[in-house]
Formats: C-alpha cells, sequence, structure tokens
C-alpha cells in the first residue's frame, strides 16, 4: 500500500501540473512566462510532489495503517531528488537568453 500511495503522490503531482499547464495554454487562458519552457515545468511538477501536508491528512482519513503515512513521506523525499535530478539533467546552468530575472518580470512576461 506504501507504494502505491507513493507512486501516486509523485506521479499524481507530475501528471497533475504538466497537464494543468498544458490545458491552460492549449486553451490560450495562460502562456509560459518569457524563458520558460516545457522542460521546466516538468521539472516544477516532480517539485509539487514534494509537499506532503494535505497528503498525510488524506493518508490518515482513509488508511487506518502507518504504511500509507511511511509511503507519503517516502514519497516526499523521493520526489525531492528526483527533482534535483531533473533539474540537473534538463535544465540550463546558465538562464536562457531573455528570461525573467524576478517573479514580476516572469509575470509581466506573460501578459498581453
Amino acid at each position: 500500500m506504501a507504494a502505491g500511495v507513493a507512486a501516486g503522490l509523485v506521479i499524481g503531482k507530475l501528471v497533475g501540473v504538466v497537464g494543468a499547464c498544458a490545458l491552460a495554454v492549449r486553451l490560450g487562458i495562460a502562456s509560459l512566462p518569457q524563458g520558460a519552457d516545457w522542460r521546466g515545468i516538468v521539472v516544477v511538477g516532480t517539485v509539487a510532489g514534494i509537499g506532503f501536508t494535505m497528503s498525510l491528512f488524506i493518508a490518515g482519513l482513509a488508511f487506518a495503517e502507518r504504511p500509507a503515512k511511511v509511503g507519503v513521506l517516502a514519497a516526499s523525499g523521493g520526489a525531492a531528488v528526483l527533482a534535483l535530478i531533473l533539474g540537473r539533467l534538463l535544465l540550463p546552468a546558465t538562464p536562457a537568453p531573455g528570461a525573467a530575472a524576478t517573479a514580476d518580470d516572469a509575470e509581466a512576461s506573460t501578459k498581453e
């Protein structure tokens, strides 16, 4: 059971974040910030798997067994390691030319 909970947390968050971003871009209600690409979105989706507070709450309600909670904690650690590895492999060491330097710059680059 712990493996299922862990896989659902890591893979589910990744698929959910990337899927929601792809859908929003495809429908034209959002655009990627200047200098961002889909590799970066994949890394962000993986980083989202680190969050475990609500997952622990739901696992506590859904499963009385301790292995579910252990799976959530293991998944959070695994997501952190996976995000670090993917970030090193997929993201460039230096920012892309024209990439936003601050969050405000990134937000401004998505407005039309």
